[in-house]
This record gives structure tokens, sequence and C-alpha cells, in this order.
């Protein structure tokens, strides 16, 4: 694949060499996976440690749980969860740390602590103020796929023409507020308002959505989309979660938001070496 860079403020990511590998550090009470696990603040250290030793390339660091039903906390809450942890992060690691809210006073403060990159699983389109806080602070953002009236789409619709329009209009966005869509990574929302088929559907055609010319990061980890296929909880969806890793680094995806860095790192780094052999030889 063709090298590009992802400036995040003061950090540089080089994509095109290898998959990346965002590592999910939850400082949360009822995330639906890992909640209560590193909310005080040595453990969440730790982890982030651990992540960066497995390979990761980015640590999203989030406060607010965003599973089915969660209940919102005051954002102050969230701001004090977050920012001990961003700061101290920030000032022992040289991986680029991620924000992993929807309020533009938690993301303001999360820079202010040392952040690198916003990701807003509303693509900015619940507060427009979001916009602003990101280009004014020249970090990287990750803007996701969540549209509401998506699951009411009719059966068998085709689900790409949607979702670059939803993208369409985070993009203006994003380009009217003085964000540099150099700056931009895109992300298909799995498990955000959309069914299971739209889901599955979506995971088969991952390709469809580069032409948008935007890197592509996804994030399936343990999810429901995989435990309603297995029929697995949580705890037991890792080996569903390194098959979708491998079938989307095979359709070019570019970061991989995961729980378990180094298995899915490995499975990561094994689909690449496929893809590109694959891909040198079809141009022979």
């Amino acid at each position: 694949m063709p090298l590009r860079e992802l400036p995040c403020r003061d950090r540089l990511l080089l994509l095109g060499r290898e998959p990346l590998i965002v590592g999910i550090l939850n400082v949360t009470d009822d995330s639906f996976f890992d909640g209560g696990r590193f909310s005080a603040p040595g453990a969440a250290l730790a982890q982030a440690d651990r992540l960066v030793s497995e390979g990761a390339a980015v640590i999203d660091i989030g406060g607010q749980s965003t599973r089915p039903g969660y209940a919102e906390l005051p954002p102050d809450e969230e701001i004090r969860r977050v920012v001990p942890v961003i700061r101290e992060l920030a000032r022992r690691l040289d991986t680029p740390l991620s924000i992993d809210t929807y309020r533009p006073a938690v993301a303001r403060a999360a820079l202010e602590a040392g952040a690198h990159i916003v990701n807003d699983i509303h693509g900015l389109q619940r507060d427009p103020a979001m916009a602003a806080v990101i280009a004014e602070s020249g970090a990287a953002a990750i803007l996701m796929h969540n549209d509401p009236a998506f699951p009411d789409l009719p059966a068998g619709a085709d689900l790409i023409p949607p979702m670059r329009a939803f993208f369409d209009r985070t993009l203006s966005l994003a380009v009217r507020a003085g964000i540099d869509p150099a700056r931009i990574v895109l992300d298909p929302g799995i498990g955000f308002a959309k069914t299971h088929a739209q889901n599955l559907g979506i995971l088969a055609r991952l390709s469809a959505l580069r032409p948008a010319g935007h890197p592509l990061l996804l994030g399936a980890s343990r999810k429901s989309v995989i435990g309603r296929a297995l029929d697995l909880p949580p705890g037991e969806r890792l080996e569903g979660t390194l098959a979708i890793t491998a079938l989307a680094v095979s359709q070019g995806v570019d970061f991989l938001r995961v729980h378990d860095v180094r298995a899915n790192r490995r499975a990561a780094l094994m689909a690449a070496a496929i893809r590109d052999t694959s891909s040198s030889s079809s141009q022979l």
C-alpha cells in the first residue's frame, strides 16, 4: 500500500507500512468488556504500558461508556476520569494518545492535558462546537458513522451510499471549521445505530468506503456482532475479533481499535503479508 502520513499535533503516524493497532483503555466502571478493570489511575497507567509493549501505535482513552443502554455522565466526571491518565501518559510515552469522547469540553480538557487525537462517535454531528475544538488544537480526528435513521433502511438496501452521504456531511463540517483533511480518519461505526445484518454487510464491504480518500479505522473488538454470530459472551469473542481483523486488513483498513493488542497485531501483520504479496503478484 502507498505510504502516507497522519499528523497528530506534534506526533506523526506513518500509514501504509503496516496496519496500526489502537489499544483501548477504558477508565470506566461499566464498559461492556473491561468495565472497572482500569478505572483506578494506577491500573490505567499499567494497562497503557502493557498495550504499548504489545505493539499499540495509539492509545484510545475513554471515560464515558457507549455500550448499548449506557447512561451519560456529567462532563466534569468524564474529565475527572480521563485527564489525570492522559496527563501522565503524555509525560511518559511517545505513543500518540486519543481521547474517545463526543463532548467538546472533554475533548478540550484532554487536548490541554496532552492528547493528540479526538475520537468522536458522532462524526461531529452531535455538537457543532466539537469541530472547532479539533481545528484549533491541530489534533487528528477519528470520525464515526452513527446515523439514528440507518437501521430503518429497507432490507437489502445498498448501505454504502447512505454511509458516504453521512461522511460527506461530517467532512463538510470539518472543512468549514478548518480541520485539515489530511488529519481525518473515518470509522464505519460497527455496532452503532445498525442492525446485525447491517453490521455484517458493512464488514463485508469495507473497501467500498476507501474511495472517500481518508484512512479507515475499524472498531469491532469483542462487539455484539461477534456475539450474535457465534452465540458467545464478550469474554469469548477473541477469535471472532481476529477473524474480523484479518478480513479488514485484506480490504485495506489502516487502523484496528482493539482490546487485545498482541493477538490482533499478529493477525493483522499476517493478513497484510498475504495481501501485499497477492497485490505484487497480480502486477507481474
